[in-house]
């Protein structure tokens, strides 16, 4: 079956520009909510493959989108590695036993994905066939920077002072926790692929903190290897993967050249210009700030257009927001946005 979001990504044909957006399904949704809400925390409704596939194809219930994305956590390698991953209301993600030593990091493993991590290949199983050919499913990981960020600072943070200390001070233990991360990510990658995952995003949240030299040798050169080790063919279909690092605009010519099949972009560059420096190389995906989705409808679909009518050419662009759509939304404002860019690219 062909479907636009895959073939926009691969450069083929398309009947409309698709779109999906980061976090489509969250707290936006009161419907989320609710089940969230049922589940009692965040960690059983990830761990649940019933309701996360529930969740996952809500937004595609209310939204005529075009692709289906695995509801899951980026931090789920990181518990998995024995970190003690927690959530604690309003102040987000925290890990009782964060990497405060270097010994911490000679004593990390590589979990058994298979076991320690079957929870997530259910899940994509289990949405896959929920789905029923109604649209491709994207599976996700978080780069190893972005992962190594939080297991060394403990959880979020503002200043990054602890994991960027050590990039500097002992970057050897840099090197090899980004290696077993790397590493524990192709294996998880290729479970969600053999599982039914149609198409892989590697989130680089945290990547636009580094400098240039930093960021290729930290956080690029740990995503080129995922790229080189996961399944780009399974069982005779492409499966296309996207980069997106949040604040990577200086670095499209780098990330273009890891092999990738797609290039996410933050709303921080303007979509043409972007297709100037690598669209001959890679599709993009992006990019409309999403407070957009704060403002009036008019509003909303003016820029939408705006995002649209810079990109030249007839395929090669997902539309997405530049990152993940916020909890206080309302989804009347996305279901605008999904039909003003099916509307004007048909």
């Amino acid at each position: 079956m062909a479907f636009d979001y895959i073939n926009a990504l691969l450069k083929k044909e398309v009947s409309r520009t698709p779109i999906w957006v980061m976090r489509q399904a969250g707290r936006y949704l009161p419907e989320y909510r609710a089940t969230r809400k049922r589940a009692g925390d965040f960690l059983t409704l990830c761990k649940s493959s019933d309701l996360a596939c529930e969740v996952t194809l809500q937004p595609l219930e209310r939204f005529d989108l075009d692709a289906a994305i695995l509801f899951s956590d980026i931090l789920t390698i990181p518990d998995a590695m024995g970190l003690g991953l927690h959530f604690v209301e309003g102040e987000g993600p925290k890990f009782s036993k964060p990497l405060n030593t270097l010994s911490d990091i000679d004593h990390l493993y590589k979990p058994d994905v298979g076991s320690e991590l079957a929870y997530v290949s259910d899940a994509v199983s289990v949405i896959k066939s929920n789905l029923n050919g109604k649209v491709p499913l994207i599976g996700f990981t978080g780069s190893p920077w972005t992962l190594a960020t939080y297991m060394v600072e403990g959880g979020t943070s503002k200043a990054f002072s602890k994991v960027k200390g050590l990039l500097y001070e002992n970057p050897k233990h840099m090197h090899k926790l980004l290696d077993v991360l790397a590493d524990t990510i192709i294996d998880y990658l290729n479970s969600q692929i053999e599982a039914g995952a149609d198409s892989l995003m590697i989130f680089d949240t945290w990547g636009g903190l580094l400098n240039k030299n930093s960021y290729e040798n930290f956080s690029l050169r740990y995503m080129s290897k995922i790229v080189d080790g996961i399944h780009r063919t399974y069982e005779g279909k492409r499966i296309p993967v996207t980069l997106f690092t949040k604040g990577g605009a200086a670095w499209l010519e780098q990330i273009a050249a890891t092999g990738c099949d797609g290039v996410g972009l933050d709303w921080t560059i303007e979509i043409g210009d972007a297709q100037r420096r690598i669209g001959s190389k890679v599709s993009l995906q992006g990019n409309l700030d999403p407070s957009v989705l704060y403002a009036s409808p008019e509003v909303i679909i003016s820029e939408a257009h705006k995002v649209l009518d810079q990109f030249k050419g007839k395929t090669g662009h997902v539309f997405n927001l530049g990152h993940g759509i916020t909890p206080d939304v309302n989804p009347d404002s996305m279901k605008v946005l999904v039909d003003a860019v099916h509307s004007y690219t048909k």
